[in-house]
C-alpha cells in the first residue's frame, strides 16, 4: 500500500493540514496510522464526509413537534399544553387551578371530572401532528371525538361524541344553527376557508363563523380554538393563548364581530400572541419570536389601509 504525508493529502483534498490531522485524530481516515510521531495515510484514502451541522427548526410547528417527539419536559410545547388547556376549558368553567391542570399534563393522572383535561391534551398532539392535514368535517369531527371521548356527555343517548348535534342549541342569549343544517353550513364555510386568503382577519372570521354555527352539542368553543391552533400553525401564523382574564373581552369580541365591530376581538387575539411570543423569547427562540413580531406588524399594517 502506497502512503502519503499529511500536507500531500491536504493538498490533494483541497484542505489544511490541520484538518486533516484531526481527520487522523478522531480515527476518520481509514488506514491512517502512526509513526514516529507523523502520520502515513493511504494514497487511495477517502475524504471523509463532513458532520452536518446540527439543524434547528425554523417555524413555531417544527420547535413543537421536534419537542414533543423528543419528550423534552419544560420547553415550548410543555408550555403551550398547559397554558392552552388550562385557560380553553377555564373559558367554558372549569374549576382546575393552572398548578392543577399542570400536575395532570405532567403526571398523566385521571380522574372523572379531569377527563377533558387530559383529552384536551391529546387533542392539542393531534392539531400538532396533523397540522399540514387539509381541514375537513371528518378532521373537525375527530377532534371533537378526541375532546369528548369518556366523559358523562358520552354516555348520554342524546349526545353524539364526534358526531354533528342532534338537538338545536343556543349560546347564552345567541340562537346558533338548527341541527338539521349544520352539515350544509359546515360545508359551506370549509368551502369558504379552502379558498380565503390565509390572513390573521380571516382567520379570526373562521372561528367566529364557526361558533355561530355551534355544530356540536357541546365542546365547541375548545373545538373551535383548536381549529385556530392548527391553522395558525399549519399557515406559519403565530398562535395565541387567549388567557381566562381575557375570557370576557374575548366573548365581547365575538358579539362584537358578527355585528360588524372586528377591534375588539382582533386585540384580544394579537394579546394572546403577544403571550405566546414571551413563551418563545423564554425557552430561546428569539429569532422566532423577531419574526413573530416582524408578521404581527406586517398584518396591522395590512388591516390599517
Amino acid at each position: 500500500m502506497d502512503f502519503i504525508t499529511i500536507e500531500e493529502i491536504a493538498a490533494k483534498w483541497g484542505i489544511t493540514p490541520r484538518q486533516v490531522r484531526s481527520y487522523c485524530a478522531g480515527n476518520r481516515i481509514a488506514g491512517a496510522i502512526l509513526e514516529h510521531g507523523e502520520w502515513k495515510i493511504p494514497a487511495d484514502a477517502a475524504k471523509p464526509e463532513r458532520k452536518r451541522r446540527r439543524t434547528f427548526p425554523t417555524t413555531v410547528l417544527g420547535v413543537l413537534e421536534a419537542e414533543r417527539s423528543s419528550r423534552i419536559s419544560g420547553g415550548l410545547y410543555h408550555r403551550l399544553q398547559i397554558d392552552i388547556t388550562y385557560n380553553s376549558n377555564h373559558i367554558e368553567g372549569s374549576r382546575l387551578t393552572h398548578e392543577q391542570t399542570r400536575w395532570i399534563f405532567e403526571t398523566k393522572t385521571i380522574v372523572d371530572d379531569i377527563v377533558e383535561t387530559a383529552n384536551h391534551f391529546r387533542a392539542v398532539d393531534k392539531v400538532i401532528t396533523t397540522a399540514s392535514s387539509a381541514l375537513t368535517e371528518a378532521y373537525i369531527k375527530r377532534l371533537h371525538e378526541i375532546l369528548k371521548s369518556g366523559t358523562i356527555d358520552s354516555r348520554k343517548d342524546w349526545f353524539a361524541v364526534g358526531e354533528y348535534k342532534r338537538l338545536d342549541n343556543v349560546v347564552g342569549e345567541m340562537e346558533t344553527c338548527p341541527a338539521k343544517d349544520v352539515h350544509r353550513e359546515m360545508a359551506e364555510l370549509l368551502a369558504w376557508w379552502k379558498s380565503a386568503g390565509k390572513t390573521f382577519e380571516n382567520l379570526l372570521d373562521l372561528h367566529v363563523r364557526f361558533e355561530q354555527i355551534h355544530p356540536f352539542q357541546d365542546g365547541n368553543g375548545r373545538v373551535g380554538r383548536l381549529i385556530l391552533l392548527k391553522e395558525c400553525l399549519k399557515y406559519n401564523i403565530t398562535p395565541f393563548v387567549i388567557a381566562e382574564n381575557f375570557k370576557q373581552f374575548y366573548y365581547l369580541g365575538l358579539q362584537d364581530w358578527r355585528h360588524g365591530s372586528r377591534r375588539r376581538l382582533m386585540d384580544t387575539y394579537r394579546t394572546g400572541q403577544d403571550v405566546f411570543i414571551l413563551g418563545l423569547r423564554q425557552f430561546g427562540h428569539a429569532k422566532l419570536a423577531e419574526k413573530a413580531e416582524a408578521e404581527q406588524k406586517t398584518s396591522e399594517r395590512r388591516e390599517a389601509k
